[in-house]
């Protein structure tokens, strides 16, 4: 009898083991399936991939539905800055916050708070206080801005930009560090860790993505933080590029550096202005540093669309000003380890491809046609980009709706946009060269 049940034992233990294999297997299975958005892939690779969110745009049915589909955590992009939440002194308001913070838990998305202490964005009763005033009122907007959404917050930019550009490693002049001196961060690093325990809480700045003499002020303050025990989690780089400030060769370098001082590091405001693959390769670039960096937790985009960026003019994110996705959308999700349909929900591994010719050429002007090609897969509508050289100018188009950001034109069919697999289109357009012959740069064809 002992030996049938032994026997019936490791029968029934191994039939859970294999199981809990199958179970494994068919969520593993679901997992990749679902890595289909930029949060679903970043999710498979431990990581979140979240955007700025402003509550004024909440009502638009587009910013909605690419938000709720693509991110999975969500920072108030202006909402819980200081003038927002306290614009008179012992008076605080969180509705517009409140806005961001209920729609993201309605979508099962981690909030970033943005931010306790800066020194831009004050209401200027701030700046007016002396220093024994100012010490009461910084120590009092955090415990009551934390403690309002306590319990809600994963992380805090609890002190931001608070050292100057340029290679001196200095303190930024504020009317913190101006009047309460070097100590106000580790203040306000202290307050927050009992305003809220379980908050993680980041300082978090501009010009520090790669090994600079901000960045090592910045290195030098964590290090002597983590030294003494002043409560510090993490370390947000913003990750603001162009072509005047790239991203640096050494980003992947310096993130380590920070986390071997035992914080995470996240990329907190990333947007890089261009175009077409040049500005994918720099979006892929960024994703990959994260990724071979064990404590990058995650990567937060400044913005849903280019058309209510910051940086409008230098179309510095990852969808258009309608929404579609752009090349560099495509380059991210394929860093994070995840396919698609260039952001297209029910795109499954439709693709497509645009390639240029000049059709005509006159003193003045020229021609050019774009031929849209579908992948292995039927597609239901295309988008193109095309950047333009200045001071070159579009005076007509056939065959699409072009919409403009800048030099960046993003053409959609006007009638021809579903195509059989391997079947082809093409729109079309005169240029006025005022005096550039360049060709335009085709930033690539996604599904839309």
């Amino acid at each position: 009898m002992r030996m049938t049940l032994l026997r019936l034992s490791r029968a029934a233990t191994a039939g859970l083991v294999a199981a809990a294999a199958l179970t494994a297997a068919a969520h593993s299975a679901e997992a990749a399936e679902a890595a289909d958005t930029l949060g679903s892939a970043a999710a498979a690779q431990g990581r979140y991939f979240g955007t700025a969110v402003a509550a004024s745009h909440l009502g638009e049915t587009d910013y909605v539905s690419t938000l709720n589909r693509e991110f999975d955590s969500a920072t108030p992009e202006n909402e819980m800055k200081w003038d927002a939440t306290e614009p008179t002194r012992g008076t605080f308001t969180f509705s517009a916050a409140d806005q961001v913070v209920n729609h993201a838990q309605a979508q099962g998305m981690d909030v970033r708070g943005h931010t306790l202490v800066w020194h831009s964005q004050l209401p200027s009763w701030v700046g007016g206080l002396g220093a024994a005033d100012l010490r009461s009122a910084m120590n009092n907007h955090i415990n009551r801005v934390m403690g309002h959404y306590k319990g809600q917050i994963h992380s805090w930019d609890v002190v931001n930009e608070a050292f100057q550009d340029g290679g001196s490693g200095a303190r930024r002049s504020s009317p913190f560090q101006d009047k309460l001196g070097d100590g106000y961060i580790e203040e306000a690093f202290r307050t927050a860790r009992a305003a809220d325990p379980a908050a993680k809480l980041c300082y978090n700045d501009y010009n520090t993505d790669g090994v600079n003499a901000k960045s090592t002020a910045v290195y030098n303050m964590v290090k002597d933080f983590k030294s003494r025990g002043v409560p510090i989690d993490c370390v947000g780089f913003q990750g603001h590029f162009n072509s005047n400030s790239p991203v640096p060769s050494d980003l992947r370098a310096n993130l380590q550096r920070f986390a071997d001082l035992g914080v995470d590091v996240q990329i907190t405001e990333l947007d890089i202005e261009g175009s077409g693959a040049a500005q994918a390769d720099s979006y892929a670039r960024v994703v990959e540093a994260c990724l071979a960096v064990d404590r990058c937790t995650g990567i937060t985009v400044w913005g849903v669309t280019d058309k209510y960026s910051w940086r409008s003019g230098g179309t510095p994110l990852l969808f258009d000003g309608n929404y579609a996705a752009k090349p560099a959308y495509d380059a991210v999700l394929s860093a994070l380890g995840g396919s698609g349909g260039g952001g297209n929900p029910g795109g499954g591994t439709a693709t497509c491809t645009a390639t240029y010719t000049r059709t005509a050429d006159w003193s003045s002007g020229y021609n050019g046609q774009v031929t849209i090609t579908a992948g292995s897969e039927p597609i239901g509508s295309w988008a193109a980009t095309l950047t333009f050289a200045s001071p070159q100018r579009v005076q007509a188009t056939w065959n699409a709706v072009p919409t403009w950001s800048g030099n960046v034109m993003t053409a959609r069919p006007s009638w021809n946009g579903t195509l059989a697999a391997g079947a082809s289109t093409s729109f079309g357009f005169t240029v006025a060269k005022n005096g550039s012959d360049a060709a335009p740069v085709v930033g690539g064809c996604t599904v839309s």
